[in-house]
């Protein structure tokens, strides 16, 4: 746990440094472009870096394979190490702007308990009663703030692999982002897809399709592609880059199938977001795609009736709510959620990783799949 704060603070410090050069930038054309700047920090002051710890972990299996009697302190002193936090750091600048995107395309009015970033926007307008229509205003504020984002999280990704020591790696690992980059972006636009074309599928494709998803939009990049970035950057071979894909994929997996059973049933007040969000938001999610299967045809009318719907009321959310549990699916969904975390921990068995990272990425295993939030 202290190895693992300690790499925390080194990513937040590294963001802090990061968003003061570009505030600096900024404010240079006008004092006005703060607001960007501003808004960044209090989205990068939450969130629990698992993706800069995938990326660390994923380096350390390989680079920590050597022998020494003090391995630890021999990585603390690795010329790579200060390139591995920055693309720590990248990835929390790039999960950022998926977020600012995402809570767009979702109308989400909230994102860890503060207004989401249109929603922030939104609220300036008003408050300074400026022209025009607010709305607009706070959507178009929020989307170049996650065009910036996401730039300013391959310029701190290039800052790194230009110091890595070996330009092969630095490849690799750049183009190890660029297809996370593209797979999540797809897999964003195959959530929304499904969101209003489901009823074009066969029923017998919804599951399917609904795993589809979880794997592009999230468990690919929140996990999978983290630790490959991390290993390609320490040179890593097929034969470990490949275990820690055979690790990430289904941890992948079963972290967003905990995080869609927290979108329909979890605390607002643990999550930052409303009680049911999901389901206002009309998501088809493997738990939806389960519950359906299982119900009978009244019950499944309900489901389509009432998912999607953004002014559900807390009586309807309740309703939702029972007959999803009613069907058996989040049952189904924590036993898939538990044979995802042991396909993943399998992938470890004998691999060609640094024991040290095993056991931490064992750890990390149960943190991110047993969260509350």
């Amino acid at each position: 746990m202290p190895e693992r704060l300690r790499l925390v603070d080194l990513v937040n410090a590294r963001l802090e440094r990061f968003l003061d050069e570009r505030a600096t930038q900024l404010t240079t054309i006008a004092g006005d472009l703060s607001v960007f700047t501003d808004a960044s920090r209090d989205l990068l002051s939450g969130g629990k870096r698992f993706r800069a710890l995938f990326c660390y972990w994923g380096w350390h299996a390989v680079a920590g394979t050597v022998r020494s009697d003090d391995l630890m302190a021999e990585l603390d002193q690795h010329p790579d190490l200060s390139s591995v936090i920055d693309a720590a750091a990248a990835l929390e600048l790039f999960h950022a702007a998926a977020l600012v995107h995402d809570d767009i395309m979702d109308n989400s009015d909230t994102r860890r308990g503060m207004p989401a970033a249109h929603r922030r926007f939104e609220s300036d307008h008003v408050r300074r009663e400026w022209v025009g229509n607010s709305a607009t205003y706070g959507t178009s504020a929020a989307l170049l703030l996650g065009d910036l984002l996401l730039g300013w999280s391959d310029e701190l990704l290039d800052a790194g692999l230009a110091r890595l020591t070996d330009s092969p790696s630095a490849r690799a690992a750049r183009a190890e982002f660029q297809t996370m980059r593209t797979e999540v972006t797809v897999g964003q636009y195959l959530d929304i897809l499904e969101e209003v074309a489901w009823r074009d599928a066969p029923e017998d494709d919804l599951l399917p399709r609904a795993h589809r998803v979880v794997t592009f939009k999230s468990a690919k990049y929140s996990i999978e592609a983290p630790l490959a970035l991390g290993a390609l950057m320490a040179g890593g071979s097929l034969e470990q880059v490949s275990a820690l894909r055979a690790f990430g994929l289904p941890l992948g997996v079963a972290f967003q199938l905990r995080d869609d059973l927290l979108g329909v049933f979890g605390d607002p007040a643990v999550t930052g977001k409303p009680a049911g969000d999901d389901l206002r938001e009309g998501k088809r999610t493997v738990i939806i795609a389960l519950a359906r299967a299982a119900l009978p045809a009244g019950a499944v009318r309900l489901i389509d009736e009432l998912l999607g719907d953004p002014n559900l009321s807390e009586h309807q959310i309740a309703t939702l709510q029972a007959t999803i549990r009613e069907s058996g699916a989040v049952e189904t969904t924590e036993l898939i959620i538990e044979r995802s975390v042991a396909e993943a921990l399998a992938a470890l068995d004998n691999s060609a990783l640094s024991r040290s990272a095993r056991a931490e990425l064992v750890g990390l295993s149960d943190l991110v799949t047993r969260r509350a939030h």
